[in-house]
């Protein structure tokens, strides 16, 4: 008896057959996608290659004068890059999550270039959101700790409020950015109602995103030949993955299908119909209608019917 059996086959899988919905849904996906995902995670970890060289030339090169400009330049390019590397890394996962075929280097460099003026501005301000969050951090408790005034955490309070805001924003905005043709403006403003409207659902996801990269950074603290070994392969595009199948639903329900109600269509996406072009699929699908394949038995050279 043969292990493996490719001479007989089943009715297949009915197209109608009913859909996975919830955490059924999204261990569905991730299982079927994780090795692309360490692989959109390897590339997408390239472009953070400038931000480990700039503490590199901080922490090992000689303090010359031209350091400090190195090490500046190195920032200023990470800060370039990686919007529009997050815009490569959100088009391809959302493709996984509208089962829509992806062939990863191709679409992720398709969004980073489509993409790259917006994404780039939204990338330089998170990071000069971080920057911001990090000096409040230092800088406050120590004002009101030298002046003895609780009223200086005011605005560490504020300055984190502003944080966790960009945060939730960021859930949707490059989401959008990469399924809509919608203008900066209107992706700052449609992300900042969505972080309300979507209050609960984009909390549990912030929660989980904040718990891995606790753990991420614990592990670079305290085991980090592991943390390194890692990196490359995760927790970026798993993350990624997380923020998307629960955000995107949220922006096909508010943004997207209206959009097409509009119009008078459907959403494609919804649909089966192609979600570029609109047109109807060539083939259909016959899962769960053709007939099973007989087995080939064995005999002197002859084939049973």
């Amino acid at each position: 008896m043969a292990l493996f059996d490719y001479e007989s086959s089943g009715p297949g899988i009915s197209k109608n057959a009913p859909k996975k919905k919830g955490i059924a849904l999204f261990f569905d996906i991730l299982l079927r996608k994780i090795w692309k995902l360490f692989e959109l995670n390897f590339l997408y970890f390239l472009f953070f290659i400038p931000l480990f060289l700039s503490v590199m030339v901080i922490f090992r090169l000689p303090v010359t004068g031209i350091t400090p400009y190195i090490s500046l330049l190195l920032i200023l390019l990470f800060a370039v890059l990686i919007g529009p590397a997050t815009a490569g890394m959100t088009k391809v996962i959302r493709y996984f999550l509208i089962e829509k075929h992806s062939y990863i280097v191709r679409d992720f460099f398709n969004g980073f270039r489509t993409n790259f003026k917006n994404a780039a501005i939204v990338g330089v301000v998170d990071c000069l959101i971080i920057l911001s969050a990090y000096a409040s951090v230092i800088v406050y408790p120590r004002l009101a700790s030298a002046y003895h005034s609780f009223l200086l955490y005011v605005p560490l309070a504020f300055v984190y409020s502003i944080v966790i805001l960009a945060v939730l924003m960021n859930f949707y905005i490059f989401l959008m950015m990469t399924a809509t043709n919608l203008s900066l403006k209107n992706l700052l403003k449609n992300s900042a109602v969505l972080a309300f409207i979507a209050l609960k659902k984009n909390i549990i996801t912030f929660l989980i995103t904040a718990a891995i990269t606790a753990g991420m950074v614990l592990m670079m603290l305290y085991m980090l030949p592991l943390f390194l070994t890692i990196i490359p392969f995760f927790p970026a595009a798993f993350v990624c993955f997380i923020i998307c199948f629960n955000s995107y639903p949220i922006i096909q329900k508010y943004v997207i299908n209206p959009y097409y109600e509009s119009i008078g269509k459907v959403n494609p996406e919804l649909t089966g119909f192609d979600d570029e072009t609109g047109a109807e699929p060539i083939f259909e699908d016959m899962g769960g209608k053709e007939a099973p394949i007989e087995k080939r038995r064995k005999g002197k050279g002859k084939r049973i019917s």
